[in-house]
């Protein structure tokens, strides 16, 4: 069973000359471990697609599964807590709480969960941000860290609950070219060890070189790139 599938999706948007189709007949299913490069020119959906992954909204027509589940299915709170526990963001600006460290900021998600389900996460966290080259960073709030680092710590955020589904928007955007290079290497190499499906919306050819697999959305149409 895939991890992500989706079938057939198409997103619309009402506009005042009628709807405006941004997906349109997207088929996809990913296994445990993949990783995907998403390219495409601005305005193709790439963003949109993202957050119909993430559960974030809702196609107009077609179905997204995630670990075999349709998540439109669930009630509102019911879909907060899968999100929550099934899915790990990240995005361009790495929306680190300026007043909290590193290591309370991997933590956050988890404030989430009840107490007694945060058992670990601590030190998850911790051996999380070693893994980056953080280990001796933990109480450093963001204003002390560089942009790399920055963004190494919200990728062990988006990691802190062991997500089935990584989604990446941009990841690197933000960041010059020697900063960019660790952390596409860094993403990629920690999904794989984590298991994770990784999806990296981006527009730098460099990044998408790196991975696996790269997909073009043009057109409301998502197509391999050989």
């Amino acid at each position: 069973m895939p991890i992500l599938e989706a079938h057939d999706v198409y997103q619309e948007y009402p506009t005042r000359s009628g709807p405006l189709a941004v997906l349109q007949g997207v088929t996809l299913a990913l296994d445990k471990g993949q990783a995907v490069a998403v390219l495409g020119p601005s305005g193709s959906g790439k963003s949109t697609l993202l957050h119909l992954f993430g559960t974030l909204t809702q196609p107009s027509k077609g179905t997204i599964t995630v670990l075999g589940k349709n998540p439109s299915s669930l009630p509102e709170a019911g879909l907060a807590r899968f999100r929550n526990n099934t899915v790990g963001f990240i995005f361009q600006d790495h929306h680190l709480l300026p007043q909290c460290s590193a290591l309370e900021n991997v933590l956050i998600p988890s404030l989430a969960r009840p107490a007694s389900e945060r058992a670990g996460l601590p030190e998850r966290a911790k051996m999380l941000l070693q893994k980056v080259g953080l280990g001796d960073r933990l109480d450093h709030r963001p204003a002390e860290l560089s942009g790399g680092e920055r963004q190494r710590t919200a990728v062990c955020r988006a990691l802190i609950h062991q997500p089935a589904v990584v989604l990446a928007d941009e990841p690197t955007g933000s960041l010059d070219r020697h900063a960019a290079e660790g952390i596409g290497d860094l993403l990629l190499n920690l999904c794989k060890e984590e298991g994770a499906v990784l999806v990296c919306v981006t527009h730098s050819n460099d990044l998408a070189s790196r991975f696996p697999t790269r997909m073009e959305l043009l057109d409301g149409k998502l197509k391999t790139m050989v």
